[in-house]
């Protein structure tokens, strides 16, 4: 069984995000930050990390700035979900995030997106953007 990691601090997205995919067949973790999602990626070693930008004490960011820099973790897939951006924005490509969705995101490309990186697997992050994940419209 998969698993996926999401950080997301308002607690309604959070609920409806593990309702999702645990109906997905998945085992999901839920950090209610970045600093909370981060200990839990490093005691779990999730499949894929799905996180939003906006959150107190470590925001989306710097969570993934931490993933790349530790040794157990760089290779992980990181999503970035969140109403705060436009594509093309530069940040995401230089984070080493393999894409982004924009909320509001269809369940079925969310759905899809995670399946398709937990089958990618682990991977090197180049920093390029031409991203990680390449059906996706939202990708980088």
């Amino acid at each position: 069984m998969s698993v996926l990691l999401i950080a997301e601090d308002v607690d309604d997205i959070a609920m409806i995000l593990v309702r999702l995919f645990r109906r997905d067949g998945m085992t999901v973790l839920h950090g209610a930050d970045g600093a909370e999602a981060f200990d839990l990626a490093v005691e779990h070693r999730p499949d894929v990390i799905l996180t939003d930008l906006g959150m107190p004490r470590m925001d989306g960011w710097d969570l993934l700035k931490a993933v790349r820099n530790h040794s157990d973790l760089r290779d992980t897939p990181v999503a970035i979900l969140t109403g705060q951006l436009q594509p093309g924005d530069a940040r995401v490509s230089e984070s080493g995030a393999c894409c982004l969705l924009l909320k509001p995101c269809p369940n079925d490309e969310l759905r899809a997106t995670v399946r398709q990186l937990v089958e990618n697997g682990p991977h090197g992050h180049t920093f390029s953007s031409a991203g990680c994940l390449s059906h996706a419209t939202t990708s980088l």
